[in-house]
């Protein structure tokens, strides 16, 4: 069956005649965990996301890059990051896919919609090159207010650089509330940017990156207060917990094994009292900003509602990374998180908790660092409530979802320049529960690399690291390595993936600590 009329009929299983254009909204938050949320096994209450999933799809297999700056360059764009000139972060390391800014060679989802008479805006957290004059502005979006990068951001913080429509503007600016929180400021210019697309009669595309809950974890006291001894259980009891909620609602297969607490994780027991209080206000810290962000997306889904807009509206809800290690077992506490100056990071030991039942965390491409949870709601379009979908997938599979819902196609060229067609897929069969065709699935990122190939996936660590090669079918957790008795397999998805990093510009690597990096 051609591919055209393949997409025809999955559109036709999934979304009724309507006269009106679909409006569309992505939501992505920032260093969260794939079991952070309450649909997915959270002990924190998110009722909003939990709403949102209980009236449309949660998939259970899909896919981010394990980093901040490549994911939102792969989801803007349905290309790998390297093609897009963002395979690490935003210095420029001068090889073309380490450029550290979206290139010429790629087009954003916004800059493919406006042809098709959407009005395009974006909130939060940008991070694909703004340093080097890559703005919203300039790719694709109507209007805009961001930050370049990332953090919390209170009026008071000296981290706080905020852009509307590209040009700076004042943590005082009178146009913005007088006591913001980033979170909630998202969420106010989001809905202020679809009354002005309400008042053009356009259909919008909204793109909400939330800086929570990455670090420095800022929330108010009270939010705090309501979580203090939540966490004495420690991290070990807790993610028993969360895995057996997982199982009940259905997203893990019970034969997988719980993945193993690493050796550098120390036993909750080990630990004094004081230490474990430490340990319990830390977590606290991060649940609130949770519970703030699922608080925001509420006032979002509400503010729709009120519009008259929410039942024609595709809201795509996912996270750019599995729950972050960095600050290492123990974390960091520095002043105090109620207020902007303050610099708390949850640490490697609750990331354990917050990607449970996974291995490893952000920056690496084993399941806790990649999986995400994406919740599809659109009650127009998808017939299915409250349904799991455990068909794999990937960032790059955002732009064709959205392009095929606005029934248009990918740009070819920008400013003259051609553009490279995208590498994922569309969702629209997912939502209607049939396959998604596809050879494979790949990943790099700092050397961590991985190619996913039906239910095989090839995995390292590190540039030197051994292959290691998991079933996901059987095993997810990534617990039993079966590279030593099948090493042909290992042989072929390296090849695989090593056809691919050259071909995408994974290859040639970057310089790295002032040598030319080898290409192995």
């Amino acid at each position: 069956m051609p591919r055209f009329l393949a997409l025809l009929l999955a559109w036709l299983a999934v979304a009724p005649a309507t006269a009106a254009q679909p409006n569309i909204v992505v939501i992505l938050v920032d260093d969260m965990g794939w079991a952070d949320i309450g649909c997915y096994g959270s002990e924190i209450p998110t009722p909003n996301l939990d709403r949102l999933a209980a009236n449309g799809l949660r998939f259970t297999q899909f896919y981010n890059t394990g980093r901040c700056c490549p994911t939102r360059a792969s989801l803007l764009t349905g290309l790998y990051s390297h093609q897009t000139g963002v395979g690490h972060m935003m210095d420029n390391r001068n090889v073309p896919g380490y450029q550290g800014r979206l290139n010429e060679r790629c087009a954003t989802i916004a800059e493919a919609l406006k042809p098709a008479g959407y009005f395009t805006a974006m909130t939060g957290k940008w991070h694909v090159g703004q340093e080097q004059g890559v703005t919203p502005s300039n790719r694709g979006f109507d209007r805009s207010l961001n930050a370049a990068a990332g953090g919390f951001y209170l009026p008071e913080s000296k981290r706080a650089k905020l852009f509307l429509d590209g040009q700076a503007i004042a943590n005082d600016d009178p146009r913005l509330p007088k006591q913001w929180y980033s979170t909630d400021l998202w969420t106010t210019y989001g809905l202020k940017f679809i009354d002005e697309a309400r008042a053009a009669k356009k259909p919008f595309f909204l793109y909400l990156a939330h800086n929570a809950p990455h670090f420095p974890l800022q929330a108010p006291a009270a939010e705090i207060a309501k979580f203090r001894g939540k966490y004495l259980a420690g991290w070990g009891q807790l993610r028993n917990q969360r895995h057996a909620r997982q199982l009940e609602l259905g997203l893990l297969d019970p034969s997988w094994k719980l993945s193993p607490r690493p050796d550098a994780i120390k036993a909750w027991t080990s630990y004094t009292d004081e230490e474990k209080t430490r340990f319990d206000h830390l977590m606290s810290v991060y649940a609130a900003t949770i519970t703030l962000m699922d608080k925001s997306i509420g006032e979002l889904v509400a503010g729709l509602k009120e519009r008259g807009e929410l039942d024609n509206t595709l809201i795509l809800f996912l996270s750019d990374n599995g729950g972050n290690a960095e600050a290492g077992i123990a974390g960091r506490t520095e002043g105090d998180p109620t207020q902007a100056n303050s610099d708390w990071f949850s640490g490697e030991s609750w990331a354990f908790l917050q990607n449970t039942p996974f291995r490893r965390y952000k920056h690496y491409n084993h399941e806790g660092g990649i999986a995400t949870p994406l919740i599809a709601h659109w009650p127009n379009g998808i017939k299915a409530r409250n349904e799991l979908r455990t068909q794999p997938g990937h960032l790059i599979d955002i732009l064709p979802t959205c392009l095929e819902v606005a029934a248009t196609t990918p740009l070819k060229e920008r400013n003259g320049v051609a553009v490279l067609p995208p590498e994922g897929r569309s969702l629209l069969p997912a939502f209607a529960n049939q396959p998604i065709q596809r050879e494979a699935l790949y990943w790099e990122h700092e050397g961590n690399a991985a190619v996913r190939v039906g239910d095989l996936k090839l995995v390292r660590t590190g540039r030197n690291g051994a292959w290691e090669l998991y079933d996901l079918r059987k095993d997810r957790t990534e617990v039993l390595n079966l590279a030593e008795a099948q090493p042909d397999k290992v042989k072929e998805l390296a090849a695989l993936w090593e056809a691919w990093a050259i071909r995408t510009q994974v290859k040639p690597y970057p310089e790295a600590a002032g040598k030319k990096a080898k290409a192995k």
